[in-house]
């Protein structure tokens, strides 16, 4: 366990001599670090196991490990599942929980997505369906929270913003449909922004 642990740490270190400086700790979908943490699939009956502190443990060693390798000027966020969307497994109130815990070691940002652990989970898709749980882990937990899940339209992922419900959109799809998302986005919105000075023979007047 501790080894694994070493190896997030080590990964970060290369992200620093690579130049990266942002770096995400997936704790979501079903990946090792969320399995710990869903009472789904967790049935572990020793020390990382059980209640919510055995479950967070592992996780918890890998982000202060992490945190501990990543340069504190530089951010360091994580991926949550907010809920498996199934009775009786990870839910909002534990990842209220947990996100204070990782702003204790040093966390500095909660991307909020949800499920991937559980085969039978019924997710109600739908524009935003996440960003709830984005508003109550920065309410509760006190700590910065990303926004994720069909957030497609400028003025939508502005609204999320100006409410107060995330301070960052994360976009994975929407950017796949259209590289150039955030410029458009910005021109759509009136805002001024620099462009790649490659690109600025297709800036829009």
């Amino acid at each position: 366990m501790a080894g694994i642990a070493g190896r997030y740490a080590e990964t970060a270190k290369r992200a620093v001599t690579a130049g990266f400086k942002v770096i995400e700790i997936h704790m979501a979908h079903g990946y090792l670090l969320h399995e710990f943490l869903s009472p789904l699939s967790n049935r572990r009956q020793d020390e990382f196991g059980g209640a919510l502190d055995g479950r967070a443990r592992f996780p918890l060693q890998v982000a202060k490990a992490v945190r501990e390798a990543w340069p504190s000027r530089l951010p360091l966020f994580v991926r949550i599942s907010a809920t498996d969307w199934v009775e009786g497994g990870w839910d909002l109130a534990q990842s209220i929980a947990l996100a204070r815990r990782l702003r204790e070691v040093g966390v500095d940002l909660i991307d909020c997505s949800s499920g991937g652990n559980a085969s039978a989970a019924r997710i109600p898709l739908g524009p935003g369906y996440q960003v709830p749980f984005a508003a109550a882990i920065r309410r509760e937990a006190n700590i910065a929270t990303a926004a994720v899940g069909l957030i497609t339209e400028p003025q939508q992922a502005e609204e999320i913003l100006v409410r107060g419900d995330a301070d960052v959109i994360v976009l994975a799809r929407a950017m796949l449909r259209d590289p150039y998302w955030p410029l458009h986005a910005a021109h759509a919105l009136s805002a001024d922004v620099p462009w790649p000075i490659q690109y600025l023979r297709g800036k829009p007047k």
